[in-house]
C-alpha cells in the first residue's frame, strides 16, 4: 500500500533530528536526513549530488536527478530542517512518528519531511521507462533560519527543469504568491547623565521616539504606494517587534535599540528599503547630533508571485479544481524563480500545525498528494 510505504519513510525521517536555529546552542546539521534521502533515491536510478553548505559543518543540500531531456522537467523541492521544539509540551515523543486519530504526529511531519516521503512514493511508477525531461528531488538546509541552503543554489543544480513545486504545507491548495520579509535593527548611541539636567547628556530614547514616528509615517507611505488585492492584508506591513534602552529612571538614556520587520508585497524591491529608512534616520541624527546605526538582522527574502496564466498555475488549478491563492508565510519559492523556474507552492498538511507542539500530518492528505504529483510528473517529465 502507498500509505504504508510513506509511513515507513516518514518514520525514518522524523527520528533524525535536523533542527536549524539562529541560536547556536540549538542549531544542528541536516546531513543525516540528506544521506537518508540519497540512500533511498540512488537505488531508484537517481544521480545523487550532496552539496555542502559553505561554512556550515554537517549541513548540505541534496540534488537528485532522474532522466534528462528538454521541453519540461520538474523539481520537487523542500527543506529538511525543522524548528526547535519543547518536548515537554508534546503528548508523544516529537522524534517518534506516532499515529492516532487519523493523524501522524512528529516534528517535521508536515513542515516538511512528509512531502519527501510522499514525493518518493509518487515517482515510483515512472521508474520503468526513460523520462523525456528530468525529474529532480531537491532538498535544502536551513530554511527555518537563514535559508542559506536555497541561497546557495545555482542554475546548474536545476539544469533541464522548467517547473518547480515547493511542497510547503498548504492543505494541497495551490499558492502562487507570498510576501517578502526584511528584519532590521536600529541602534542609537547617545550620552548618559544625571536626569536632573537634560543638558548633561543626549537622550537616545528621545531620539528613538522621533525615529519611530518617522517609521510610522513611512509605513503609511508604503501602504499607499503598494497594494496587492490578492492578500488578506493587501499592503506592506511594518511591525515594531522589540525595543530596549536605558538602565534606570534617574539616568539619561545612553543607548536604545529597536528591532522591526517589513513584510513586502510583490513588485517591491527589498534593496530600496534601506535608503527609505535612512531618509528617516539621517535628519534625526543630524538634528540631535547623535549616532544612529542601521543593520540587517537577517538576509532579506523577496516577495514571490507566479503569473496567474503561467503553465504551472493553470495545470495545478485544473488538477486541484480551485484557483491558486496566496499565503502569509515565506518560502524558498523566490529562489527557484530566480533560477528561471515557474514555481508553485503546494503541499500536504496545514501550516496551522507547523511550529506547534503535536505537529501532525493528516493521513487523508497522503493519497491526494500522490495523485497530484503523479499527474505533474506525467505532464512535465514523461
Amino acid at each position: 500500500m502507498s500509505t504504508n510505504n510513506v509511513l515507513s519513510m516518514l518514520t525514518e525521517l522524523v527520528k533524525l533530528p535536523s533542527v536549524s536555529s539562529t541560536l547556536p546552542s540549538r542549531d544542528m546539521g541536516n546531513i543525516k536526513v540528506i544521506e537518508q534521502l540519497a540512500t533511498w533515491l540512488e537505488p531508484l536510478g537517481f544521480a545523487i549530488r550532496i552539496l555542502p553548505i559553505a561554512g556550515s559543518p554537517n549541513k548540505a543540500n541534496l540534488v537528485a536527478t532522474l532522466g534528462s531531456g528538454s521541453g519540461g522537467g520538474l523539481v520537487l523541492a523542500g527543506h529538511t530542517d525543522t524548528v526547535p521544539c519543547d518536548d515537554t509540551l508534546w503528548h508523544s515523543d516529537p522524534f517518534t512518528l506516532t499515529e492516532r486519530d487519523g493523524r501522524l504526529y512528529g516534528l517535521g511531519s508536515t513542515d516538511m519531511k512528509g512531502f519527501f516521503a510522499i514525493a518518493i512514493e509518487a515517482l515510483k511508477p515512472f521508474l520503468e521507462k526513460p523520462l523525456s525531461a528530468p525529474l529532480i528531488i531537491l532538498a535544502t538546509a536551513d530554511e527555518e533560519s537563514s535559508m542559506d541552503g536555497a541561497r546557495s543554489l545555482v542554475h546548474a543544480d536545476v539544469s533541464g527543469a522548467r517547473y518547480a513545486v515547493v511542497g510547503e504545507p498548504t492543505g494541497l491548495k495551490p499558492m502562487r504568491a507570498h510576501k517578502g520579509i526584511v528584519m532590521k535593527g536600529i541602534t542609537i548611541t547617545g550620552r548618559s547623565g544625571h536626569s536632573s539636567n537634560p543638558l548633561l547628556g543626549n537622550n537616545a530614547m528621545d531620539a528613538m521616539h522621533e525615529v519611530m514616528s518617522g517609521l510610522m509615517q513611512l509605513r503609511q507611505e508604503l501602504a499607499l504606494k503598494y497594494q496587492h488585492p490578492g492578500f488578506s492584508v493587501p499592503t506592506p506591513t511594518l511591525n515594531f517587534g522589540c525595543i530596549h534602552g536605558g538602565d534606570n529612571p534617574n539616568r539619561i538614556c545612553g543607548q536604545c535599540e529597536l528591532h522591526f520587520d517589513i513584510r513586502t508585497t510583490p513588485g517591491m524591491n527589498n534593496d530600496e528599503l534601506d535608503s527609505l529608512i535612512q531618509k528617516v534616520l539621517t535628519p534625526v541624527a543630524e538634528r540631535r547630533a547623535i549616532n544612529i546605526g542601521l543593520r540587517a538582522l537577517m538576509p532579506g527574502l523577496a516577495a514571490y508571485e507566479e503569473a496567474p496564466d503561467s503553465d504551472i498555475v493553470t495545470l495545478v488549478e485544473q488538477l486541484i479544481g480551485q484557483p491558486a491563492g496566496t499565503v502569509g508565510f515565506a518560502t524558498e519559492a523566490p529562489f527557484f524563480q530566480q533560477l528561471g523556474l515557474q514555481t508553485i507552492v503546494m503541499g500536504p498538511g496545514s501550516i496551522d500545525q507547523a511550529h506547534q507542539p503535536d505537529e501532525f500530518m493528516a493521513l487523508d492528505q497522503i493519497q491526494p498528494t500522490i495523485d497530484v504529483l503523479q499527474q505533474m510528473i506525467k505532464r512535465y517529465c514523461s
